[in-house]
This record gives C-alpha cells, structure tokens and sequence, in this order.
C-alpha cells in the first residue's frame, strides 16, 4: 500500500472563493486527503430539525473534484448551542459536582442516552446523504475521546446509567457487597439505587468501586462510538475511523477499535513532552524542540494494534501549538521526521493539522502549513519533501517484530484507584518497559491483555497488569521464548483485591509477593552488582530460580528459562542492563542506542531517526539533528 498524506481543513471557516484555491494548492503540495467536517454540526443543523447541507455539498464537490479524498467526521464532538437547551442535563460534571459549561467542545455526557440519540441520527443523516458519494473515502466518528478529560462524569445521568450497569453485573446487593469487601467500614448496600459515584466522599472511596466506576465509564465510550460506526455501516462501505489521543488511559481503546477499521491518533510531539510526559529538567531542554524520542513510536505500535494492522496519523503536529503549557517551534526537519518515523511504524496516511493557521477562536496561535495571511509556514517545504520521498521510494512496508510489550488500559483503572505510591502509574510503567526495548534497537509490537498467541516472539514483557487472563496464561505457559512479567503483574484478583494464595500465579514455576514497598523520588533499593529499583519494590518468595538479587540478598528477578518476575521498576540504566542480558541469552542483536538516535527496520529498510539537536553519528553516516537515514536491509 502506497503511503500518502492528508490535511484537516475546516471550509467553514474560510470564504467560499477561497476553497478551490485551496484545494489546488493542496494537490501541488503533494496532499492525498483531507479531512473535514468533525466541528461543523451548527452550521450543518442551525436549529432543530432544520439543516444546511448546501455548503458541505460545495465543499465536498470542490475539494474532491480537484482530485482529493475526503474523511468525512461527524461533528458530536462539538454539540451545538441549541442541543444544549434541548437537553440541559446532557452536560457532563467533574469530580466536584460542577457542571461542564457550553462554550467551548466535548460538552457532553457519554453516559446521557437522549444526546446518544442525537448522536444515531446525525450519523444517520449523514451517512444516508454521503455514504455512497465516491469522494467520500473514509469517516471519522466524533474526534479525541477523553480530550479535556471528559471520559469520567459525575452527573444524575451517569450515577443512574451506573446503578443499572451495576444490577445487570452483579444480579444482587449481596453479590455487589461480598465482591466489594463492604463489610469493612459498614459500606455494605440493600439496593443498587443506594450506590452513589465514587466522588466527594470524606477520604478515598472502596478501590473495587473506583474500578468499577472506571469500567463502566469505559463501557459509555464504546456504546457511544458503537451507535455511529452502527449506523454508517449501513449506508456506507468506507472504513471508519476514531482519532485517539497520547497517553489516555480512561476508557479501553481495543473494544472501541473492535468496531471500527483503522485506528488514527493525533501525534503533537513537543505538546505532549511538556504536558503529559516526565523527565528531568535537561531531559526536557534537550528534547524540548523534537519531543520524546520514544513517545511517537510508543504510540504508532499500540495504534496498529488497536486497528488491527491499520494505523493512521489523523493530526501531526507542524508548528508550535496553542495549549501546552509552554510552546516552542520544532527543529527545522522535525515535520519531515514524525511522518517517516510514522511510516516506519506502519502508517498508512499521515495528516498534518492544520492547512492554514485560524486567526479567531482557542486555536489561533495553532500553527498550520499557512500563515493566516496565506503565506508558506515552516512545515510546508518540508510536507512537500515527504510527499516526494513517497514517490521515490517503493512501499516501505512492516515487518516482524522480535519483541512485544503487553498493554492492559483495565490496569491503568485499576493502579489509579489504588496506586500505593504517589508516582505508580500504569502508562508510566508500560512506557518505560517499551522504551528500554527501543532504545536496544528492538522492533516492538503492542498486544492486548487477552493476547492467547506469543509464538511470533522472542521477548514478551507485561508490566503492571492486574491480573492475566486465561488466553495470556496459557500462551505464557506455551511460550518458547523469554517472558519478563511484573513488577506488580498478576497481584490482585478481577476485584482489586489481594488473592490467596498470593500472586502472581504464573504457570510452571512457584513465585509469590509477600510484601510491596512503594518508595519516594529520594529512596532506591540497591542491585547486587550494580543498578537499582526506583518507585516501587516487592518481596517475593517461592522455590523458583533467582537470578537477580538485592545486595541485602532478596530476590530482584525469579522464574525460570522461559518466564521471569520482575520484583521492581528498574531506573533507566538498570533497566538496560537487564535487558541487554535476556537479549544476549536469546540471541537477539541490539545496539544500545543513545543521544536521541532511533531505528525502526521495516520490511525492506532500516530507518534511523536523529532526535537529537546535535548531528550523531551511525555506523559512518552522519545523520544531522532531527535528520532521516534510511538503507537497505
């Protein structure tokens, strides 16, 4: 499949003489898509019932007639005013019993079935208008789930929709309480319509309500996406897509992408390394114009996986964006950069964000490819440059991975409800586990929980997941390769709490934790032979192999040739050390990477990424600061 790139346009935004222009200048830079729509619903329905499509139909007509492909979105991300009055109580509500206001987007309860039904029927209309218009490529359903943090509310909507949730679950109160452990503190229940949201109360709710909160918010997200991929199926053969966010953990991302054909995700590489990110200070300073190094790809692999082998860059970041808290211009080559590191990772479109920067609203100080006044910024040059790398050079393809990492966004739930530590983390873990992996220069693929099949790898990790399920043990117990398990993975029971006998229970070797340490930023636990373990420690007992220790002599690493238990979170250099030695015991080639450098090997190619703001070398190649090398494998 030939790569190609897109750009998000919002034609309402701009004079309609401006649109063919536009367009043309589109298709000379050497754009395939364009993506539209996902804002617009007040000026596609101005009042109930009553609609404007004339100035989408132009739209439509201009941009695809100048030879360009549309992803249509529907527009339920942004409800308009008039909805709003139609159902005051759609608004979703924070933690602290404030409602949402109207004026600004993502102003609505996943939880509220009326604005749900608002939901089927634009899509519906939509689809029925649009769904057999050849232009018409691809759909976007809704855009960003959970941006502004909007999964969790807490209002009389979600608090009914979960006490429903909760009988269809758990049949009785007893059940509900027995599985809760409400004995302890009286917090037992005679009627699911007396269980409140797990907010406000006097110090931290009952963890197994927290997570069950956070499961059925999660099942709101995929019932409100599956409503519109529902309705489009009928009128349209187009895949449709959702645009994922970096970083968020609040609702399950593989049962959202089980009903849908590509997932995408909206890559702002400087943003989120100030935003969302940890890092020293110099850390952050010599990234600060190129992004985390290993953020990017972290990101491609779980969206490839979550779109069953289809992934796609909906927003690239091109410029300085409006809502960090601070917002640097990236290094001149870094536009250039994410797209082929993207296509490396197995991107099939990478769209920029946006084609002309707006000069009204939140999001004027948004670079685009255009200034507002219609002049070239930075990023186009170097959008053009890709776009004819891409005709140079031949499909680069995927290829196999020699290592995967497991990724649980139920765990996520569950440490945030009860992180014992103040920096515990699921993603953090996760993310430093994947990072260690392609900072040796290891391809990487990202699996879900349920994963039942390993045989494809060498080394497999799964750090942080709560409790492993059937298919995942029993692929475990199979698998020929080296597991590296924990820390902090199979320690709890389906309802957070603590299992006898102790965890974890991994197949063919005897290993439990008997006590868990979590430890601040000025504390670590010391290796025998070097290196340590930050943030958080578990003693562990049983009769399988040690093979790594503490220097006061308890075991770091247990199990056996095929799966070992990881006792702590190793820092960064430890983590290396480790890793470099599982590697060299299964035969897999690494290179240690440092100072910015990355490789991705892809089929046919191995591209080597410069993060770096200072040029490095690689095997006799200089490559300049945020410089692409690639050679024939």
């Amino acid at each position: 499949m030939k790569r190609t790139l897109g750009i998000c346009y919002y034609p309402e935004h701009w004079p309609e003489d401006q649109w063919a222009k536009d367009a043309a200048h589109m298709v000379a830079t050497g754009l395939t898509w364009v993506r539209i729509g996902e804002f617009g619903w007040s000026r596609m329905e101005p009042a109930p019932g009553t609609f404007s499509w004339d100035w989408l139909d132009r739209a439509i007509d201009v941009l695809g007639g100048a030879g360009l492909k549309i992803i249509l979105g529907t527009p339920t991300a942004t409800p308009p005013r008039w909805m709003v009055d139609k159902h005051p109580d759609m608004l979703a509500v924070d933690a602290q019993g404030r409602p949402r206001k109207f004026g600004s987007r993502r102003h609505y309860d996943f939880s509220h079935l009326g604005y749900r039904d608002e939901c089927r029927r634009i899509a519906r209309l939509m689809g029925e208008r649009y769904g057999k218009n050849p232009v018409i490529a691809a759909w976007q359903i809704d855009n960003e789930y959970d941006c502004h943090d909007t999964t969790l509310s807490f209002s009389d909507a979600a608090r009914k929709g979960f006490q429903d949730w909760l009988a269809q679950k758990y049949q009785s109160t007893d059940a509900l309480n027995r599985a809760w452990g409400n004995v302890f503190w009286s917090m037992e229940y005679d009627s699911f319509d007396q269980i409140d949201l797990p907010n406000l109360t006097v110090t931290e709710p009952n963890h197994p309500h927290q997570l069950a909160f956070r499961r059925f918010s999660s099942d709101q997200v995929v019932a409100f996406n599956k409503v519109q991929a529902d309705e489009l199926r009928k009128h349209t053969d187009a895949p449709l897509i959702h645009n994922y966010m970096g970083r968020i953990t609040t609702f399950d991302h593989w049962k959202v992408g089980a009903d849908l054909d590509i997932a995408s995700w909206d890559s702002y590489p400087i943003g989120f390394l100030s935003d969302r990110l940890e890092g020293t200070p110099a850390f952050k300073q010599a990234f600060l114009r190129q992004g985390h190094p290993d953020n990017q790809a972290f990101h491609h692999d779980l969206y490839r996986a979550v779109g069953k082998g289809r992934m796609w860059v909906m927003e690239q970041q091109p410029g300085p964006v409006n809502w960090a808290p601070y917002n640097p211009a990236p290094l001149p080559g870094m536009a250039r950069l994410w797209a082929w590191e993207a296509f490396a990772h197995g991107a099939e479109t990478v769209c920029y964000f946006r084609w002309r920067q707006a000069p009204f609203a939140q999001e004027q100080m948004h670079a685009g490819l255009l200034r507002p006044d219609n002049a070239p910024a930075p990023a186009l040059v170097e959008v053009r440059q890709v776009a004819d790398e891409i005709e140079a050079l031949a499909d680069v393809g995927t290829a196999q991975a020699q290592a995967a990492l497991v990724f649980d966004y139920g765990s996520a739930w569950a440490w945030d409800a009860q992180p014992q530590g103040a920096d515990f983390e699921m993603f953090r873990l996760a993310f430093a586990a994947y990072c260690v992996m392609r900072r040796a220069g290891l391809n990487i693929d990202i699996l879900p929980p349920d994963t039942g099949d390993l045989s494809d790898y060498k080394l497999v990790m799964a750090p942080g997941v709560m409790t492993l399920s059937d298919p995942l043990r029993n692929a475990l117990s199979n698998f020929k390769g080296m597991a590296l398990i924990g820390p902090r993975t199979d320690t709890k029971t389906d309802e957070l709490s603590i299992p006898t006998p102790l965890g974890p229970d991994l197949p063919n070797t005897d290993i439990s934790v008997s006590l868990t340490e979590s430890m601040p930023p000025n504390d670590a636990i010391a290796l025998e032979g070097g290196g340590q373990f930050v943030h958080w420690f578990e003693h562990l007992e049983g009769t399988a192999d040690v093979f790594a220790q503490t220097t006061n002599g308890q075991p770091a690493i247990m199990g056996n040739a095929n799966l070992r238990y990881l006792a702590g979170w190793p820092d960064d250099r430890t983590f290396d050390n480790i890793l470099s030695a599982i590697c060299a015991e299964l035969g897999i080639e690494t290179h240690m990477l440092t100072d910015g450098l990355r490789v991705r090997d892809t089929a046919t190619h191995r591209f080597v990424f410069n993060y770096a703001n200072t040029a490095q070398e690689w095997r006799g190649t200089t490559i300049p600061a945020a410089g692409v090398h690639w050679e024939l494998l």
